[in-house]
């Protein structure tokens, strides 16, 4: 069970691991993310993440470990003793709390009623499973490797053992009408899931998206209609009792992802696998985006990492970006104190505009986006960036 988000354990001064695996059994076309789909290199991969998170166990000091997050790729692809070998050693290497929360992302497709079952005698008390859609035609254009029949029957089966499910959605689906996207929220709903992540759908460069946009294959996403799929979804949702605490996600009370909040509230993290990011306050790492490049580094004994140190105006950028997208916003007096009086009053005079067009408000001393400039909020923050900083 997740806790309140004005309760002190999910603020509380933890640090959050997260577990990049970089497998999938086929390609979304939409996905720009670091996997493959060869699983060749599976068993080495699991066992250089075993190796990366010991020879990174001094990194966090004595800081404890609040949260364990499985992402990707697909998690779900991993057995269920890779899965358990990955937790005994960060159990093994770290302090971690009482009752950390323990996320694994999941697809549809590798959640069989006996999969099910065995995960949930598992550490793992939270699933995020990658719905997207609940119709076939939006599945096939996005090439998910599941059905519909798939998705429903998982969650179902899911529910029965996980109290703590968050689902997946992508809006703004060339063909999708307001209807089916309603239908959509309303299926999830169906399910009683209590935390709800949902996107629109985007065109990076370098996807199979991107290549089928450009040669008229598939329409280009219209901002028009993602943009009143944000709405049905913001209103349906509140009717519902979620809580909107973050642009692209909704959670009832006590269940909000304590791994991504921590995210959002700037929190120290690290990451462990090929691609996967750490941030521990003042600078950020990355690991390489390669696994025969990664396996040769840790086989070394080597982090095969690059870094760099964040300037002020990087972490301010970054506070606005992140801080403007939740329920907390950004608090003028944390500003004031870790920046200066010179982006303090540099980030009042820049708000003014959006304050008059409300689109922002100032509430209990923190600057927030209103409900009319939700939708807008990542190019309100990019606004308010401040640039060209002699740091």
């Amino acid at each position: 069970m997740g806790q309140s988000y004005n309760d002190e354990d999910l603020m509380r001064d933890g640090a959050g691991i997260y577990i990049h695996i970089p497998f999938c059994k086929q390609a979304c076309h939409y996905c720009d993310f670091h996997f493959s789909t060869s699983m060749k290199k599976r068993e080495a991969i699991v066992a250089a993440l075993l190796k990366e998170i010991q020879l990174r166990k001094d990194e966090l000091g004595n800081k404890e470990i609040a949260t364990i997050y499985f992402g990707g790729g697909t998690p779900s692809v991993l057995s269920d003793d890779e899965i358990k070998s990955i937790i005994d050693a960060v159990y093994t290497n770290f302090t971690v709390i009482a009752n950390p929360e323990i996320t694994l992302e999941a697809n549809p497709d590798d959640l069989s009623a006996q999969r099910i079952k065995q995960l949930a005698l598992l550490p793992i008390n939270r699933l995020s499973i990658g719905i997207q859609s609940f119709f076939e035609e939006d599945l096939k254009l996005m090439n998910r490797a599941h059905n519909t029949d798939q998705a429903e029957a998982c969650l179902k089966e899911a529910t029965k053992y996980f109290d703590n499910i968050s689902i997946d959605l992508i809006y703004g689906v060339p063909g999708m009408s307001n209807e089916r996207w309603q239908q959509n929220i309303e299926k999830a709903l169906s399910f009683n899931v209590p935390h709800i992540s949902s996107y629109a759908l985007t065109v990076e460069p370098k996807t199979a998206l991107h290549t089928f946009v450009k040669k008229g294959i598939i329409s280009q996403p219209s901002d028009e209609v993602a943009q009143q799929h944000f709405q049905i979804l913001v209103d349906k949702l509140k009717e519902n009792n979620f809580i909107h605490y973050e642009l692209s996600n909704f959670g009832k009370e006590g269940y909000f992802s304590k791994n991504n909040t921590a995210y959002w509230l700037g929190k120290k993290y690290f990451g462990i696998g090929p691609s996967a990011h750490s941030y521990d306050g003042v600078s950020r790492s990355w690991n390489v985006s390669n696994n025969t490049l990664y396996l040769k580094a840790i086989e070394s004994n080597k982090l095969p990492l690059e870094s760099e140190e964040l300037t002020i105006g990087d972490r301010y950028n970054e506070y606005i970006m992140t801080g403007l997208r939740t329920i907390w916003g950004v608090s003028l007096e944390k500003i004031q104190q870790d920046f200066g009086k010179g982006y303090f009053d540099y980030l009042l005079k820049e708000s003014e505009t959006f304050i008059e067009k409300e689109l922002l408000e100032i509430e209990n001393g923190n600057l927030k986006v209103t409900s009319k400039g939700k939708f807008l909020a990542d190019g309100i923050a990019s606004d308010l960036f401040f640039i060209n900083l002699e740091d």
